[in-house]
């Protein structure tokens, strides 16, 4: 890596982490140049690579100052008392589908959807290895890789595995029609009907209709939007309660965009492998990094075998292929004994093009490239955020994915917003769809997946006007 591009890094990770907060002016030329001896033009090199990435912006003869909006302070310390934290019932599903039905229709502007853009992946590479793979299948195929999945997309995502240093060997994994599909096999293989599991607030949606299906019940355990899951709150709510097992986003969650670090990821699965709990990790999101370094996951630290890793293609390559995958750690046999019973198995067609693929059409230079419009587009959103919301919201600093979460002031009605928002042709993600009690009315998740256009910034100047209105 270049002298400019390690600076620039470093000064990105003090933009993300908060360290610099927004409209604060950055380290002059002369400084940067005497603090890290390098030349004039190798600081302004690392400055225009900043501006690359839409988080500072240079002003006339003033110098460069950090965008944005401001950022999410930590939430105040709450107690985990059993009846403000245990959800005796999960009810969500209603709302969620609502929610999702209208994000879905391609005249709404999809600042509430929960995909990126079709237009970000490379369908046809996609489409010319799902004819070059199913011109050499063998008809024993389509049977012989039940339920596990086929072979040699195994030994592509084992390999991705190794390149982050870890070992997980292809006959260990398990193909799933979508991490979603990881994720339910995963809880159905630990947890019964009433248990308690341990789930975020805010948290993925997904895992509370899993709850409410499968009729558990959710400890929900408080993210700090910046930092992610509250690890001291949870080892106080294991001491507390009996949980049968956690289903977390370590990286870039859905919807804070927050991230642990890799030390708290270090003593999640210590307190986990304490008391033998299971921990189911949803990581979606963990190749869809803005830094120079991919973040590893909690699975990394699993001595145990007692995390479950899930992850998919679908927001990183090829959405409508529906193929995820889970490293079952101890629970392997269980897994794939329940996907047998349900599914069977993931569609074949889709496992050989992705297979083909993997090897042979450049899937880390895609991935670049995914990195670098998601990151110019959140630049964007945050930028419309300071423009055109009242100037009390908050807003997170994700380090990937594709969602910021929102906090207006105290009082504010996020339904009304969303509701509001539909007539003119937006759509929102409203807090309460992240909670298992629809809590977080305040707050709403936003999706900066999308490309920026004059649509889209149009619909953030509505959206602004609207809320400040409420």
């Amino acid at each position: 890596m270049k002298r400019y591009e390690q600076l620039a890094d470093l000064l990105a990770t003090d933009i993300r982490s908060g360290q610099r907060a927004p409209g604060s002016r950055m380290p002059s030329i002369r400084t940067l140049t005497a603090q890290y001896g390098i030349s004039p033009s190798t600081a302004f090199q690392a400055y225009y690579r900043l501006e690359e990435k839409g988080l500072v912006r240079a002003r006339e003869r003033s110098g460069y100052f950090v965008t944005g909006a401001v950022a999410l302070p930590a939430p105040a310390p709450r107690a985990l008392a059993a009846p403000a934290q245990v959800a005796a019932r999960v009810d969500i599903s209603g709302l969620v589908f609502a929610v999702l039905d209208a994000a879905q229709q391609r005249d709404i502007a999809p600042l509430g959807s929960a995909f990126p853009s079709p237009a970000l992946f490379p369908l046809q590479r996609l489409a010319q290895s799902l004819g070059r793979s199913m011109r050499r299948s063998q008809p024993w195929e389509s049977v012989q890789h039940l339920p596990q999945g086929h072979a040699g997309l195994r030994q592509q995502i084992a390999l991705r595995y190794l390149a982050m240093g870890m070992a997980q060997p292809p006959e260990d994994l398990v193909v799933t029609s979508g991490a979603l599909e990881a994720l339910n096999l995963c809880l159905a293989a630990v947890a019964q009907p009433g248990d308690l599991v341990a789930v975020e607030s805010p948290g993925f949606y997904a895992s509370l209709q899993t709850l409410e299906r499968l009729k558990m019940r959710a400890l929900e355990i408080p993210v700090h939007p910046q930092h992610g899951l509250d690890l001291d709150a949870l080892e106080q709510a294991l001491n507390r309660h009996p949980v049968k097992a956690c289903w977390f986003m370590t990286s870039f969650q859905n919807p804070t965009g927050a991230s642990l670090s890799a030390a708290g990821k270090q003593r999640l699965v210590a307190l986990l492998a304490a008391r033998q709990i299971p921990l189911i990790e949803d990581d979606v999101y963990g190749e869809l990094y803005f830094g120079s370094q991919a973040p590893l996951p909690a699975k990394a630290y699993d001595q145990q075998g007692l995390v479950m890793h899930c992850s998919s293609f679908s927001k990183t390559l090829a959405p409508g292929y529906r193929v995820g995958w889970v490293a079952p750690g101890r629970f392997g046999p269980r897994i794939a004994q329940l996907k047998l019973m349900t599914t069977l198995g993931a569609s074949l067609p889709a496992q050989v093009a992705l297979a083909d693929y993997l090897q042979h059409s450049g899937y880390d230079k895609h991935l670049r490239r995914l990195r670098h419009v998601l990151e110019s587009q959140h630049a964007s959103l945050v930028a419309a955020i300071a423009r055109y919301f009242p100037a009390d919201v908050q807003v997170s600093q994700p380090g990937g994915g594709y969602f910021v979460w929102v906090a207006f002031a105290p009082g504010f009605d996020a339904l009304a917003l969303h509701q509001q928002a539909l007539v003119q042709g937006i759509s929102i993600a409203p807090g309460p769809m992240f909670s298992a009690r629809q809590g977080l009315r305040h707050c709403i998740r936003l999706n900066f997946g999308h490309p920026w256009d004059a649509r889209m910034e149009a619909a953030m100047a509505t959206l602004g006007a609207l809320a400040k209105n409420l």
